[in-house]
């Protein structure tokens, strides 16, 4: 997402953050962040990492019907981005934080920054939602209702007709379309809009990060699981005043394991949790295999051609 400070950020470019999901012993997810520039051309750096972490402190808990949520505080000192690690606070983390899907959103001219990720005890999941304004200080709640008991639920960056909006995974196979008057309360089976049609998305589809408005439609990336549990990268075009409506979507993936780059930590893999439109171009963050990470761009007018063909 841009960074909330756009100072030094080059001519015609802007900052930007990036979210990661690092694993340490016993398999524990938690998360970090990274900060980097997109140039005019759209070309992707990303800063110098800082050596050492730190992790933040608890400073409220508030006791909820589903469980804890917690406000975390990272100190005033001037410490790096990169050094910010959010672990797992609660009994409803012990075991990672993981997928999370960042949005900015924006309403009535305020601007929020929206997580939704999931949360493994080690024995149930969960999904819940993490909201901040600085990437300093972050209030993390459990989500209630019958869609939150998933994974993989993704925040539109503004309401629609009044309403808040999610795309979902709500039968582990399909995506669906939700919409709820209360940010923190997701009840309802709500509409399924897509369903795995090609061989590369034949066992399951899920999102791939909150949907991205373009001029004229939104753009939802997907994750399609085929033969192998092979991951690749998809792209869906939804009606901008009713994202229930599938206006097209890519037959073969944008993105796919390569032979030789497809071992790692999970084999097969190719995968993300959001995207950004910069300009006339969508920079694409993934990850391979869980190993390592890269940025794909490509030129909104060429990926619109892409899906239509």
């Amino acid at each position: 997402m841009r960074h909330p400070d756009q100072s030094g950020a080059p001519a015609a470019g802007c900052r930007f953050i990036l979210s990661l999901r690092a694993v340490g012993e016993g398999h524990i997810s938690s998360l970090t962040f990274r900060s980097g520039t997109i140039g005019a051309d759209g070309g992707v750096a990303v800063d110098p990492t800082a050596r050492l972490a730190s992790v933040p402190k608890v400073v409220n808990r508030t006791s909820r019907a589903n469980g804890d949520a917690v406000e975390v505080v990272f100190p005033p000192a001037d410490n790096d981005l990169s050094e910010r690690v959010i672990f797992p606070v609660t009994d409803a983390q012990a075991n990672g934080i993981e997928d999370a899907r960042f949005v900015q959103f924006t309403d009535a001219e305020r601007t929020t920054f929206y997580a939704t990720y999931t949360a493994y005890s080690g024995r149930a999941i969960r999904s819940e939602l993490l909201e901040t304004a600085d990437f300093r200080s972050f209030r993390m709640t459990p989500l209630a209702g019958t869609a939150a008991r998933n994974k993989g639920m993704a925040l539109f960056p503004r309401k629609i007709d009044g309403r808040y909006a999610m795309i979902a995974r709500q039968d582990n196979e399909n995506l669906y379309l939700i919409y709820s008057d209360d940010l923190y309360n997701w009840n309802g089976g709500g509409r399924a809009i897509l369903q795995p049609e090609y061989p590369w998305e034949f066992v399951q589809i899920g999102s791939c990060g909150s949907p991205i408005e373009l001029d004229d439609c939104w753009l939802l990336l997907t994750h399609g699981v085929g033969p192998v549990r092979k991951y690749s990268i998809g792209a869906v075009l939804l009606d901008k005043k009713d994202p229930s409506k599938v206006l097209a979507r890519s037959r073969e993936p944008l993105v796919r394991p390569e032979p030789a780059e497809r071992e790692g930590y999970v084999p097969n893999v190719v995968y993300t949790c959001g995207a950004m439109r910069h300009r006339d171009q969508i920079i694409l963050p993934y990850a391979v295999s869980d190993t390592f990470s890269n940025f794909a761009t490509i030129k909104i007018a060429d990926l619109m051609k892409a899906i239509a063909d």
